[in-house]
């Protein structure tokens, strides 16, 4: 696979996972603040399922650009699983400032390592 598909199949699943998991954690956020009485559904949740809807778009696009030069699905669901474990943390401590326990920061280093195996093994 040329160095550039590469990139773009990279940046492709990286930017589609990011899209999805902002659209999760700010719905999540959205209705956590509304705890006594009910945020109006459509209003809140319709541009998160466009933002959900660009991200499933681009992570097509990236696991079927991979997928056609690497011949490996394990590659690519190992770079998919990588990029959720590099954004997520980051956008949830971001948009909730909340830090996380110690059993949250040992399964994320566990699924970091998982990762990285199943990447380099």
């Amino acid at each position: 696979m040329s160095s550039m598909l590469r990139i773009v199949a990279v940046g492709a699943i990286f930017s589609g996972e990011a899209l999805s998991v902002i659209a999760e954690l700010i719905a999540s956020k959205k209705f956590g603040k509304a705890s006594g009485h009910q945020a109006p559904l459509l209003p809140t949740l319709l541009p998160m399922f466009l933002l959900i809807a660009t991200g499933g778009i681009l992570l097509v696009y990236g696991y079927a650009l991979a997928y056609m030069h690497l011949k490996n699905i394990w590659i690519i669901v190992a770079m998919s699983v990588g990029s959720i474990l590099v954004v997520e943390p980051i956008l949830t401590f971001l948009l909730f400032r909340d830090v996380p326990t110690t059993g949250s920061l040992i399964g994320l280093a566990f699924g970091a390592i998982g990762t990285l195996a199943a990447i380099f093994l």
